[in-house]
């Protein structure tokens, strides 16, 4: 009960402080951590976060990286490691401590939730400076921080497109130095390999 009561006085603050920031320096992403990798969810697009989820209810056949569902609120939620669906890392790895489940939006008409390493707090366009868009090369951007070039997650084998996956925006810079990489959740959303959570069955493929 004592961590519910402060996530909810955490949540409360944030909107308060989200109410006093000047328009133009108002926070657009939540910005998290998986596998290492610094990434950007629009705020706009990303709903409930969850602490501590119950334990989640299995769907046999699934890809490695859906974990299963959950029940939030009243609707089942498909629970997907975001990291393992962007191949920043293999299935089966422990989660940390400190991994939450971010909510899609309920408006993207999708009922899943991310699971991501760390939250890293709230990020505004005043904070981040655009990079330049790497080259079409998984090395050069993973190097970056950013999601590989030429590679569509959850995509199998020799089925990778030539280019990035349209959920994966813009690169941006901090005042450390350190890239992040936005992620469109309403095109991740729509992403057909994200969708497919099934594995194909013995004899089908």
């Amino acid at each position: 009960m004592a961590r519910k009561d402060a996530l909810k006085e955490l949540q409360a603050r944030l909107a308060q402080r989200l109410q006093e920031v000047p328009a133009g320096e108002a926070p657009a992403w939540l910005a998290v951590e998986c596998a290492g990798a610094r990434l950007l969810l629009p705020l706009q697009e990303a709903g409930e976060i969850v602490e501590h989820a119950p334990p989640l209810l299995p769907l046999p056949h699934a890809q490695p990286w859906f974990e299963g569902v959950l029940n939030l609120r009243g609707h089942l939620h498909g629970v997907v490691d975001l990291a393992v669906f962007l191949g920043l890392r293999p299935p089966g790895a422990p989660h940390s401590p400190a991994s939450r489940l971010v909510a899609l939006n309920p408006a993207l008409g999708l009922h899943c939730a991310l699971r991501v390493d760390r939250l890293a707090g709230l990020r505004s366009a005043a904070q981040l400076v655009p990079l330049p868009t790497p080259p079409v090369n998984g090395a050069d951007a993973a190097a970056l921080g950013g999601i590989p070039a030429g590679t569509a997650a959850g995509a199998p084998a020799g089925d990778a497109p030539a280019s990035r996956p349209a959920f994966a925006g813009e690169l941006y810079g901090d005042n450390q130095g350190r890239t992040w990489q936005a992620l469109r959740l309403a095109a991740l959303a729509r992403d057909t390999h994200f969708l497919h959570v099934a594995q194909p069955l013995p004899g089908t493929a």
